[in-house]
């Protein structure tokens, strides 16, 4: 593996080939990083040295196996878990190949349960809750729709697209909003007030693989499409802010860093490319290939990003000056 000198890595070990990883997004629970494979998803507990000087580098501490009956291909944490209050509440969803969202939810005591979404009819490409109370999911994928489900998994809104959707994420502020980015190179906004499409962005280019909404700025949008990582101001233009190529042979997975405002990450080809770039500058903050790599994830409120790969997942300290 060969990785950017100013980047200092850790490593989880895991008993199969990584696909899909996730950090809490919430500050009550940014320790959990939940680990997706083909047969379950495991919830570990990390603490770096970066916030505890106790800590010598990485202790990952267990926390909960979720066996599944089908392989998991994306997750996302409910704004419900919280380890720090009685009862503690564990809640993630997961797309799974069988077409199926399954919300799973713990007490880590007596309580597991798993429910089961259907509706889908092709691969889950991408999930999410809202960032309110966690009452409602949204998922997209290669059947053309975007869904949306109450808790108890009702269909509250299915909104036809037409292209497959590869990335859903819930407006941080406007919880009646959501975006759907589509293979096509088109990231479309809808309404969940009046189940109508609001407007539209075109990256000029495809396929998109993946697309993301900034934490620090929600008018900022980044998305994945062909070999380029591209942004846009979504209240200046729909033409994009910012382009630059990413991976000469294509990338696949883009996302903000969670407490870094002009720090993103791409993963992409040849080979398995992380990279993590600097909006303010040229400067390359980590360049490595993996010999496998899926998904990426940053951490709530430390700059560290996850990344997925064979029997482990690979964790990056990223230097942001």
């Amino acid at each position: 593996m060969k990785e950017d000198v100013k980047s200092r890595t850790y490593s989880i070990p895991c008993q199969e080939v990584v696909r899909c990883v996730e950090f809490s997004p919430l500050q009550w629970s940014c320790q959990l990083l939940a680990i997706g494979t083909a047969t379950k998803v495991s919830v570990v507990s990390c603490r770096f040295q970066e916030e505890d000087a106790e800590v010598d580098g990485l202790v990952h501490t267990p926390v909960r196996d979720v066996q599944m009956d089908r392989g998991v291909a994306c997750l996302a944490w409910s704004p419900k878990t919280s380890l720090n209050t009685l009862p503690k509440v564990l809640c993630f969803a997961a797309g799974c190949d069988d077409y199926n969202v399954r919300v799973f939810t713990s007490d880590l005591k007596e309580r597991d349960e798993i429910q089961e979404f259907q509706g889908h009819t092709d691969f889950i490409n991408a999930v999410t809750f809202d960032p309110g109370e966690g009452n409602h999911v949204a998922s997209t994928g290669d059947d053309l729709t975007c869904r949306v489900w109450d808790s108890v998994g009702q269909s509250q809104a299915v909104f036809k697209l037409t292209e497959p959707g590869m990335a859903v994420h819930w407006h941080s502020d406007e919880p009646l909003k959501l975006m759907v980015g589509q293979k096509d190179g088109l990231i479309r906004f809808f309404s969940l007030d009046n189940h109508q499409p609001i407007m539209s962005l075109s990256c000029g280019v495809s396929p998109l693989m993946d697309c993301d909404w900034s934490r620090h700025n929600s008018l900022l949008v980044g998305a994945v499409a062909g070999t380029d990582w591209i942004v846009f101001d979504t209240s200046v233009s729909s033409m994009p802010l910012e382009q630059r190529q990413a991976h000469t042979e294509g990338a696949r997975c883009f996302r903000w860093s969670r407490c870094h405002e002009s720090l993103l990450a791409t993963l992409g080809r040849p080979q398995r490319q992380v990279k993590v770039f600097n909006t303010r500058h040229q400067q390359l903050h980590v360049s490595a290939t993996l010999p496998v790599a899926y998904s990426l994830s940053w951490h709530c409120t430390l700059p560290i990003l996850a990344v997925g790969g064979d029997q482990r997942v690979h964790l990056w300290v990223v230097e942001s000056s």
